[in-house]
């Protein structure tokens, strides 16, 4: 094996592992690691390749978006109030350096014109007994109303 097949390994699992741990933490997000992860394995090895983008933590990050299909409202909000936070984190500790400050600022709103307005949404879609897709924007809706087509 290649030393670049190797180290693009280790760097798939590192960012892996990361991600893993942001799919679960609400303050880390996942995405952008496992997005790193997905790159570094298809680089390195199509059999890791094939296992992660089968696991639930691909299909439930990072599936729809590498489809084409954008991201959801839940994902976006969660990135927006993630690089908020962090954002934040970095003004306080940049309090006295103006041009620190002025440099956050213009990242943090780049990235909250980009996921609301840039990035595409995916929405939630839900079959019914007659076979016909459901859209449905809000994903906590999407889940009532396919708990009510199979109450009925």
């Amino acid at each position: 094996m290649k030393a670049k097949k190797i180290i693009l390994i280790i760097v798939g699992s590192i960012f892996l592992g990361i991600g893993a741990v942001g799919a679960v933490l609400p303050l880390l997000p996942a995405f952008p690691f496992l997005l790193v992860a997905a790159i570094c394995y298809g680089k390195s090895s199509e059999r890791l390749s094939s296992w992660f983008r089968g696991t639930k933590l691909y299909k439930n990050n990072l599936e729809s978006f590498v489809k084409g299909q954008g991201m959801t409202w839940k994902t976006k909000i969660k990135a927006m109030i993630t690089v908020t936070i962090l954002m934040a984190i970095g003004m306080f500790f940049l309090r006295n350096n103006r041009v620190g400050l002025i440099i956050l600022a213009c990242v943090w709103v780049f990235h909250m014109l980009l996921f609301p307005f840039m990035i595409k949404t995916h929405h939630k879609e839900v079959a019914n007994d007659d076979n016909e897709v459901l859209v449905i924007e809000d994903e906590e809706k999407a889940l009532e109303e396919a708990n009510e087509l199979s109450i009925e």
